[in-house]
């Protein structure tokens, strides 16, 4: 990365969170998922910037540098909680941009669903809405692409499988969901961070209280799920991400805008795979 990018940190929603950030204008927040850090959008920053954009990017609740909640809650409601305790801290409780993958998707519909008012308009790469991820269900192909959501269940068992040899399991799933992804100084970066204590517990812990989420959070899981969302939302799949096929009739869990974007030669890690096109992608829905 450039000299623009700076490390700093924040307090929001009880929680001290470390991120990177450059540029200057509205602010643009941009979440990572698993197995990830904030570093993940090292490749699309530089042109969000360029734009004129102030993009930030945290180290979601967890992942250190960012506390480790003491209250041990990582479900979608804590996650969209955060995501308006970042804009209210970063922003002065004016309303910003919000991109997220993966887990930072699912933080993204959280917000949607709970905080609409926060979000100016979102793009959601690799995640469709809550409403339609459901539907992995009726596919045992996808499942296999899920196993580690029913692995990390397991206490104990899954935190041993992910710390074994070396984090080997983090290797293996960037390569399971985007094939032949070159990318190793990162995934390095990735595996260093991880190895830090108590940090595979918390990455552990999103999955688990996903699960848990609809007995512990009614209400919030069905505004999240069941609701339509009001936010303008481009979703981005890569064309190799067997998850895509979930976004057929996706628009009708939207009452606000809503597109599909499909990245060719891309897996599930589009922002590392293709920034580039992503890039374009994202900077014309900020600018509509």
């Amino acid at each position: 990365m450039g000299t623009d990018i700076r490390e700093r940190s924040v307090d929001a929603n009880g929680l001290r969170f470390a991120y990177i950030e450059g540029g200057e204008g509205p602010l643009v927040l941009v979440l990572h998922g698993f197995p990830d850090t904030a570093w993940t959008w090292s490749h699309v920053m530089p042109s969000l910037i360029d734009a004129g954009y102030r993009v930030v990017a945290p180290f979601m609740r967890g992942y250190p540098p960012t506390d480790i909640p003491r209250d041990g809650r990582y479900d979608p409601a804590a996650l969209g909680d955060d995501v308006a305790g970042l804009i209210d801290a970063l922003n002065g409780g004016e309303p910003a941009f919000v991109v997220g993958h993966d887990w930072g998707a699912m933080a993204t519909y959280a917000a949607i669903g709970l905080h609409p008012e926060k979000l100016r308009r979102a793009v959601t790469i690799a995640i469709g809405h809550p409403g339609a991820v459901a539907r992995i269900f009726e596919r045992p192909d996808l499942l296999r692409h899920a196993f580690h959501v029913w692995l990390f269940q397991i206490p104990g068992f899954s935190e041993h499988a992910v710390r074994h040899d070396d984090l080997a399991m983090i290797d293996y799933l960037w390569n399971l969901w985007s094939p032949g992804i070159a990318d190793a100084d990162h995934i390095k970066n990735v595996k260093e961070t991880l190895a830090q204590p108590n940090a595979v517990e918390a990455a552990i812990g999103y999955y688990r209280a996903l699960l848990q989420f609809p007995l512990t959070h009614p209400d919030e899981s069905r505004r999240i799920q069941f609701e339509q969302a009001t936010v303008p939302t481009l979703t981005v799949y890569g064309s190799n991400d067997p998850g895509s096929s979930l976004a057929e009739d996706e628009g009708r869990f939207f009452t606000a805008e809503h597109r599909v974007a499909i990245v060719d030669g891309a897996g599930h890690f589009v922002q590392r795979e293709r920034p580039d096109a992503l890039s374009t992608l994202v900077l014309d829905w900020l600018k509509e």
